[in-house]
């Protein structure tokens, strides 16, 4: 793909062969939307805040009694229906941050300046150069390129003069290729761009950067590395090699020495008895009792008769 590049006077030189797919694929809306959604809500800083009836000062008394007034029932004048009230359901502080992962960054700032090229807006200038900071000369360029409202001067690297020139110009803004970002493309109408800064987008969001095809060219060239050996292999080799080929640290290790039997503990020597256990008598062993013989069956008790019976009888 190429674009015309133009000079200050808004003539054009020549076209530039850019990467195809950094300013010529479809953009693609869904992502596009999401990474301006995740910018705008990180740049939110999220200190709001109300306070409660809980938090804000005032009586906690009953402002009247609960009944037989005829009027509504109310507590302390802290409520928020009365003026110096608490808020509610106020806003509290909180983090808006969102989150994108990498790939869909890169393909929504590629989507960004595709539909910029797609829409004829934007413009590739040779160079911005500036003696001394000029907002004239600035404005001068920018109309005589084409661009009446708002816009967004894309540089190689941080210019101070540039920064200067445009820094007063309303709705118009001055970035360095790497802090390009979907939120200041899509917030201007136009993109003006130097030439260093389109090779420098092509090296950061290009399919393939300048440093990996050096690379993948100089690994092309170079001849293939033989193949090593299969871990099978190795072990193998290593087992039929001869006692001599082993390091010389492992001849001088000497062989384990084996450790010393622990020697038991000898028991204690019997030693004659104190005075103490001398002079305690020793009690006499108990005499066996006799076996008990089984007590005799008694004699079954005669039955009371009831004096009913006697009267009946």
């Amino acid at each position: 793909m190429k674009l015309p590049v133009v000079n200050a006077q808004g003539k054009e030189l020549r076209s530039l062969e850019v990467d195809d797919s950094v300013f010529g694929i479809e953009p693609n809306h869904a992502v596009l939307h999401q990474a301006f959604v995740t910018q705008r809500n990180n740049q939110r800083a999220g200190t709001a805040n109300t306070k409660t009836r809980g938090m804000v000062q005032g009586s906690t008394r009953k402002v009247r009694m609960q009944k037989y007034t005829g009027r509504a029932r109310h507590g302390s004048i802290r409520a928020p229906i009365y003026v110096g009230g608490g808020i509610v359901f106020g806003p509290q502080p909180r983090d808006f941050g969102l989150a994108i992962n990498k790939k869909m960054k890169r393909l929504a700032i590629r989507s960004a300046l595709s539909g910029k090229v797609a829409d004829g807006q934007l413009i590739v200038i040779d160079e911005l150069t500036f003696k001394s900071p000029k907002t004239k000369e600035m404005l001068g360029i920018l109309r005589k390129v084409g661009i009446e409202r708002s816009a967004l001067i894309v540089t190689g690297q941080a210019d101070r003069s540039v920064l200067a020139s445009a820094r007063n110009l309303h709705k118009t803004k001055v970035l360095p290729a790497a802090y390009l970002n979907v939120g200041d493309m899509l917030n201007h109408a136009h993109v003006l761009m130097t030439e260093e800064a389109v090779k420098i987008a092509e090296g950061l969001w290009g399919s393939r950067r300048a440093d990996g095809r050096r690379v993948g060219k100089l690994a092309a060239e170079a001849p293939a590395a033989p193949a090593e050996a299969p871990p099978s292999a190795r072990r193998r080799a290593k087992a039929e090699a001869p006692p001599a080929a082993q390091p010389a640290k492992a001849e001088a290790i000497a062989e384990p020495i084996p450790p010393k039997p622990r020697a038991r503990r000898a028991a204690p020597a019997a030693t004659e008895a104190t005075a103490a256990e001398v002079a305690k008598p020793k009690r006499p062993a108990r005499r066996a009792k006799p076996a008990s013989e089984p007590p005799a069956e008694e004699a079954p008790k005669p039955r009371r008769r009831s004096k009913k019976n006697d009267e009946s009888g």
